[in-house]
């Protein structure tokens, strides 16, 4: 197991107990069962907001809503750019300030020296802070946003080795949804034109650490015309591959909002997505189906939304994915459907459906089924296999747990919710904040 939470989060608070954004934090205990303890609903950080923005550029291709005949009308976000700011060391900020910020220093009286370089010191990291600050909101203004820097995925050889097979894949899970066109804050699921799912795979073997995912281009992004999760067997919804193999700027392009000119109704608005919830995913094997479970972060405990569109603090789906060679459900047929090689398609046999294997993920179009479970989904998706407990490897729900505690800690020493806007390089000035309650 993980360990508990709590003390690793208490050791963590007394160690930033000098940084607002976290003495800010309020924890409480987790109510969903694993190790330790969860952040307060709705408490972010305090620490500064990601200086980000977004600039327009023209769209490659089509995406799944253009394409899909019964979706509600949206309007593709613009393409935008992100480029890498320098930032000002502290030396060079010093060195730039003017001359009556400077403190003057006196060779002859030790102690003098003493405090002007004590005071000197300080004054370098505010003066590196202002810069850094200025540096970034020039660069939002010129180019749209900023690259995120830093990744908190690290390898372990140890984790590897522990890690079950039964895991065939997992990493960090974003949910978003968007508001119909005109409507900025959708106030119940009506309103809702489109939800998305992100996945950002991890290594096998890896574990989280401090600081945001690194952009390795290497993610998900799924649309789910029904706008809402299945929460039983009998919900049985379809999902596609908008974006494979996506950047961070890819992600954007699909999330941001904006408008344009129709001929009958004039200038119309599409909203930017708001996030709805983060955490960690697993797809899983339990010999003959695969799930796709997940354990939510953010928020701490599910609200009116999440339970309207069908989130739980704790979750799984049974996944099947479509052979692009058979006829599609009614209208839920693509323009184009996933182009595989034909090793890909020998495995379907000549059958409509296979289990979801995460290498089918890699194309776009790729289109599956996303079955719903009663109570104890979780569990359903988790069942240890033999070949893994002979070999003495953890259960893939402790493997589960223990990468969403160490996600929850990531979580308290960046940004809190805003870890969202983040991870991604969004900014959070131009996207709704994080929706719990209509």
């Amino acid at each position: 197991m993980a360990g508990t939470r709590s003390s690793v989060r208490q050791a963590a608070a007394a160690a930033n107990s000098s940084s607002p954004a976290s003495s800010q934090n309020q924890i409480t205990p987790e109510k969903t069962g694993g190790a330790g303890s969860k952040r307060k609903a709705g408490t972010n950080s305090a620490s500064p907001q990601s200086k980000r923005g977004r600039k327009g550029a023209k769209k490659e291709q089509a995406t799944i809503e253009e394409s899909i005949p019964t979706a509600a009308t949206e309007e593709t976000p613009k393409d935008t750019e992100m480029k890498d700011e320098p930032q000002t060391s502290a030396k060079e900020a010093v060195e730039s300030a003017p001359a009556e910020d400077k403190l003057d220093e006196k060779p002859d009286q030790e102690v003098s020296k003493a405090t002007d370089g004590e005071r000197s010191e300080q004054q370098e990291q505010n003066t590196a802070s202002k810069e850094t600050d200025q540096k970034q909101d020039d660069q939002v203004k010129q180019n749209g946003s900023i690259t995120t820097e830093g990744d908190a995925v690290e390898k372990s050889s140890k984790r590897e080795e522990s890690t079950p097979s039964s895991i065939l894949e997992k990493g960090v899970i974003y949910f978003f949804f968007r508001g119909r066109v005109g409507i900025d804050e959708p106030s119940d699921v009506n309103d809702i034109a489109r939800s998305y799912i992100v996945l950002r795979p991890l290594p096998h073997g890896a574990k989280l650490g401090d600081g945001p995912i690194g952009d390795e281009g290497h993610n998900r992004m799924l649309a789910l015309p029904k706008k809402v999760l299945p929460v039983s067997p009998k919900d049985r919804f379809m999902v596609f591959v908008e974006k494979a193999n996506a950047t961070m700027d890819d992600i954007k392009n699909n999330l941001s909002s904006s408008d344009y000119m129709t001929k009958t109704a004039g200038s119309r608005h599409t909203p930017a997505a708001a996030p709805i919830g983060e955490g960690v995913y697993a797809i899983t094997s339990t010999g003959r189906e695969t799930h796709l479970a997940y354990i939510l972060t953010i928020p701490s405990e599910v609200s009116d939304v999440q339970e309207g569109v069908g989130l739980r603090q704790r979750g799984s789906y049974v996944t099947s994915a479509k052979n692009p060679e058979t006829s599609a459900p009614a209208g839920a047929s693509l323009p184009k459907s996933a182009e595989y090689p034909k090793e890909i398609l020998d495995e379907f046999r000549g059958r409509g459906w296979m289990p979801l294997e995460p290498k089918l993920l890699e194309y776009e179009n790729t289109q599956f089924l996303v079955i719903g479970h009663n109570e104890g989904s979780l569990e359903k998706a988790t069942v240890p296999q033999p070949d893994d407990e002979e070999k003495s490897k953890e259960e893939p729900r402790e493997e589960m747990e223990k990468l969403e505690h160490e996600d929850d800690l990531r979580v308290q020493h960046l940004k809190g919710d805003d870890t969202v806007f983040e991870d991604l390089g969004l900014s959070s000035k131009e996207y709704p904040k994080l929706q719990t309650t209509w």
